[in-house]
């Protein structure tokens, strides 16, 4: 049956015609619940007997409102995840009145739903306090209706808002404790000064995905970076606009880091892949996942011989911070070779060490 164009149909109707025995055989097995309810009259759409899963994968079913609460009840308090991207639905009270029956919820769908003018009340937003995982990917909800989820949802662990035409972060009242990651790719969030602002309302933030933002620069000091980002232990910044070294170097500060995604920037360009990747690797000294591959001690190793050679002929000036700190090892390009020559050793050395060696090396 073709779902109205302007109406669309309910929850139970879009479950009734996909998961009826007649597409799946009655069985039983892992994630799968058979419910037996009787109808409540003769000829009744609703089928006496449903194999539900535990998942129910309902996008672009034509949705737009909840139908019998009795009945998502009656069918649904097993299932744990829940699809409902491109359908149409507008309201938040008609999303509510699925969730809500649906007690064991943990991962909500909602993508490519007309939500952009849909306003949440708190009391609304209680009924997705069970989830875990929320998709808002493609929605254009405003930063009112995140955040009112937010304070409202005490379990939410995983938050993805892509798509959402973003330029700007509004800030929250009250942070967000429990929140882990943060999945906010192809928007238009280019100024350092709005990403900072997610350091204050998820300051248990694991993992940060920003790719296709292109953010210009990062702007502020260590000693911020360390204070607004102390739990952040992977991050994406796939397409961004940084064409400074200073940038990567200040992803050092983030006292966890050691997860690192940084393909199609502008400062690496220039460079072929195994100069990349080895100036980075060595850049980042903390970092054991770059761009989604392992970084063992042998590639270390040969990324910061590398990078020692590369900078030999470079003006102190020039050279990175990890070289720049200590200028006495660069002082004429004898010594810079004597240097090469070294086990790499003197990057990973206390200050004590490296004057030591640098004495070495000059007498």
């Amino acid at each position: 049956m073709e779902a109205s164009e302007t109406e669309g149909r309910t929850f139970m109707q879009a479950i009734s015609e996909k998961y009826s025995p007649e597409n799946f055989p009655c069985r039983r097995g892992p994630g799968m619940g058979v419910v037996v309810v009787p109808s409540r009259q003769q000829g009744s759409p609703m089928k006496d007997r449903l194999n539900l899963p535990s998942v129910l994968v309902l996008n672009g079913s034509g949705i737009s409102h909840a139908g019998e609460e009795g009945e998502i009840a009656a069918f649904c308090t097993h299932v744990v995840e829940l699809d409902l991207s491109h359908n149409k639905l507008q309201d938040w009270l008609e999303i509510s009145k699925i969730v809500s029956n649906i007690p064991n919820l943990e991962f909500l769908n909602l993508s490519s739903n007309q939500l952009s003018d849909a306003v949440l009340e708190p009391d609304c937003a209680k009924a997705f306090s069970s989830i875990r995982r929320l998709v808002l990917n493609n929605t254009q909800v405003s930063w009112y209706t995140v955040h009112t989820f937010t304070q409202e949802m005490p379990e939410l662990e995983e938050l993805f808002l892509c798509l959402n035409e973003y330029t700007t972060v509004t800030p929250a009242t009250m942070p967000c404790p429990t929140l882990r990651l943060l999945h906010i790719t192809d928007n238009s969030l280019q100024e350092w000064s709005e990403v900072r602002k997610f350091g204050s309302m998820f300051p248990a933030l694991d993992t940060l995905v920003m790719a296709n933002n292109n953010l210009n620069s990062i702007q502020d000091s260590g000693e911020i970076l360390q204070r607004l980002f102390p739990n952040l232990r992977s991050i994406n910044l796939h397409n961004a606009g940084l064409n400074r070294w200073e940038d990567i170097e200040k992803l050092n500060f983030l006292p966890k880091l050691e997860e690192v995604r940084l393909q199609g920037i502008p400062l690496l360009q220039a460079y072929t892949s195994m100069e990349r990747r080895s100036l980075m690797i060595a850049q980042l000294p903390s970092v054991t996942s770059l761009n989604g591959s392992a970084v063992t001690d042998c590639e270390r190793e040969d990324a910061e011989r590398f990078f020692i050679r590369y900078h030999l002929d470079h003006s102190e000036e020039e050279l990175p911070h990890r070289l720049h700190k200590h200028p006495c090892i660069f002082k004429n390009k004898a010594q810079r070779r004597a240097l090469a020559a070294q086990d790499v050793q003197i990057l990973r050395q206390s200050p004590i060490a490296e004057r030591k060696c640098c004495t070495a090396l000059m007498s």
